[in-house]
Parts: structure tokens; C-alpha cells; sequence
């Protein structure tokens, strides 16, 4: 089997959780992961030592793949020497999301999109990564209109600043002290936070909720998709939460619903309401697969085309490590690199 040369720019909470992947899924590597950063360090990474070298325009030479998990400005700055260089670039940060030349994937939902990419691909936001890997098949099958979506978003969404706030202010609390508060707006525990990112002040939607939005109508091929959302942020440790309601062109039962999502990759159907059997954030967490549930039809509705559901997934797994090693394995299986 021929093996890769993989880099990785980043070392945080995202960063660590791709090299836990690679491993996991006995990806094809030659050699060690060549791990890059701010500054030159020897850094342990899930037991491993690891030379972290200084990222920069020549740091990319003889590598084969080339995953990103460092802040937007940087994959900016160092994407055309990473192309130039030879490197697929999959990118997890904003950066190349809406470029119309940078493919927007998730292999579930749009893995033929990776034919035409120009060396650069981007890996969406983690809450509509989450979202279409069950929106995209029920699409697929019966033609979505119109998606109303409210999001209940893990503190792991702001990073590691953001998860290491939420069990801080768990301890402080026990112990009587002063919460701090820096990585949110306000304090998380005992609490949550109708706020993910900046307003636009054109409609006073977040970027966060536009995101959702832009993203969705890219990979899908649906330019006309109507989409609103509400992004929240819940003291959850780092699987996201997500409440659907969903209009389609075709009739659609929950029972049709459900046989469609169990037959799609990425998705465990959980949903036996009466026994307690529906997502939830804690048995998301670490899971490959979204969970979806609470499938039943939107009774405000006088037809067959709406229905309600909820699905949770691992925002660091699902959400962003796993779909960028996803998108390297499809690369290779399309013999594009």
C-alpha cells in the first residue's frame, strides 16, 4: 500500500484530535506526522513526542497532504506556498469556505465536489457539517425547501480556551471561588448564551448563523435554499446539539425518514422515544456518527412535507478532525493525490 507524507499545521484542541484520528483509522502515513506551529518545540501530543517546527512558506516540501487546524489568517497566508509545494491543503478554518474556487466537503454529502479542487479543500463549519450529514440524504431522497434550525453548541466550539472556561468555572464553582470569564461573552455554567461569533448588524443574525446558511447552499447545490437559524451556546463539554424543523418539496412520512437515515453513512438513527432512546450530546460524544431522533411530522403543518427532528454529534470528532481525514481518505480513494 503506498503511503502519504502528512503535515499539520496547528497543535490545539482540533490539531490533537487529527493526529487520534489518523491513528485510528490506520491512515497510510510515511513516517510521523510533521506537526507545525507559531514557534519551533518539542511538544507531547496524545503520549507522542513531537518536533513541532516553525510554520512557514517552506515548511510544506515533500509533503504529500497537508491538514490545517491553526487560526484563519494563517491557512491565508500559507496556502499558496502549500499548493505551490505540491500538498493537497484541507482546511478547517473560514478561510476558503466561500471561495468559489475551494471545494466545501463533507464525503457523506458532496464528496464529487473533491474532483475539481485546485489543491485547497475546506472543511465547513462544525455545526453544518453536523447538521447535513442527516439533512443531505432526506435531500437527496424527497428535495428540501426550507430548514429551521436551532443549534445548542458545546463549549469545545471555542476551542480548547472555550472547553478549559466551562470546566474551570466547574471547579471554581465547587470550590467556592470567583468564576472567570474570558473565552464567552458571559459565564457558561448554571447557564447559556444566545451568541456564537459576531452580529451583522444588515439583520442582526450571527456570522455563526450565516455560516450555517452560505455553507448548506454550497454543498448542497442549492442556492435558493431557505435557512434561518439560532446558534446557542450550552455549558456541554463538545458535542453539539442541533433542533431541525424541515420543509420538502415531496411527501415524506417519519417512517420513510428513519429508513432513509439508516441507510446513510455518518448516521445511527436513535429514536424510541418511549424507552428513552434519543440523541443527546453525552452519547455523542467521541461517536463517528451523528445521532438523529425524535423523527415525527411537523404537525403545524396541513401536509406530509414537514418534519421535525433532533441530532447531536461530536463537535472536535464529527464536526471537524474526523471530516478532514475523511476528506484526505476520498482524495486518495479518488486518485487525486
Amino acid at each position: 500500500m503506498k503511503e502519504y507524507a502528512v503535515g499539520l499545521v496547528g497543535v490545539g484542541a482540533v490539531g490533537a484530535e487529527m493526529i487520534k484520528v489518523l491513528k485510528e483509522r490506520k491512515f497510510p502515513l510515511k513516517g510521523q506526522v510533521q506537526v507545525f506551529a507559531s514557534r519551533e518545540r518539542d511538544e507531547k501530543i496524545l503520549g507522542e513526542t513531537y518536533h513541532v517546527r516553525k510554520a512557514d512558506e517552506t515548511c510544506f516540501n515533500g509533503l504529500d497532504i497537508v491538514l490545517f487546524a491553526g487560526k484563519t489568517d494563517v491557512a491565508i497566508q500559507l496556502k499558496d506556498a502549500c499548493v505551490k509545494a505540491g500538498a493537497k491543503m484541507i482546511d478547517n478554518s473560514r478561510a476558503f469556505r466561500q471561495d468559489p474556487d475551494v471545494p466545501l466537503v463533507v464525503p457523506q454529502v458532496n464528496a464529487e465536489d473533491l474532483d475539481w479542487n485546485k489543491g485547497v479543500i475546506a472543511n465547513p463549519n462544525c455545526t453544518t457539517a453536523i447538521m447535513l450529514e442527516a439533512v443531505a440524504p432526506l435531500h437527496r431522497a424527497k428535495g428540501l425547501k426550507r430548514l429551521i434550525a436551532s443549534t445548542y453548541q458545546a463549549a469545545s466550539g471555542a476551542g480548547a480556551p472555550g472547553l478549559d472556561e466551562l470546566e474551570g468555572q466547574i471547579r471554581a464553582y465547587a470550590a467556592g471561588e470567583p468564576l472567570a470569564v474570558k473565552a464567552f461573552q458571559h459565564q457558561l455554567m448554571y447557564n447559556l448564551i444566545p451568541h456564537i461569533d459576531k452580529f451583522d448588524e444588515t439583520n442582526w443574525y450571527t456570522l455563526e448563523e450565516l455560516k450555517m446558511r452560505n455553507e448548506a447552499r454550497k454543498m448542497l447545490h442549492h442556492p435558493e435554499l431557505r435557512l434561518s437559524c439560532t446558534c446557542v451556546r450550552v455549558p456541554i463539554a463538545r458535542a453539539h446539539s442541533e433542533s431541525l424543523n424541515l420543509e420538502f418539496e415531496n411527501e415524506v412520512t417519519p417512517e420513510e425518514a428513519r429508513e432513509i437515515l439508516r441507510a446513510s453513512e455518518g448516521v445511527r438513527v436513535v429514536d424510541d422515544p418511549l424507552n428513552g432512546g434519543y440523541p443527546m450530546p453525552l452519547d455523542a460524544t467521541a461517536k463517528y456518527d451523528v445521532l438523529a431522533g425524535r423523527i415525527r411530522r411537523d404537525i403545524s403543518r396541513d401536509d406530509n412535507r414537514g418534519l421535525e427532528m433532533f441530532v447531536s454529534g461530536d463537535q472536535l470528532l464529527r464536526g471537524a478532525a474526523l471530516n478532514a481525514v475523511e476528506i484526505a481518505e476520498h482524495l486518495i480513494k479518488r486518485g487525486l493525490v
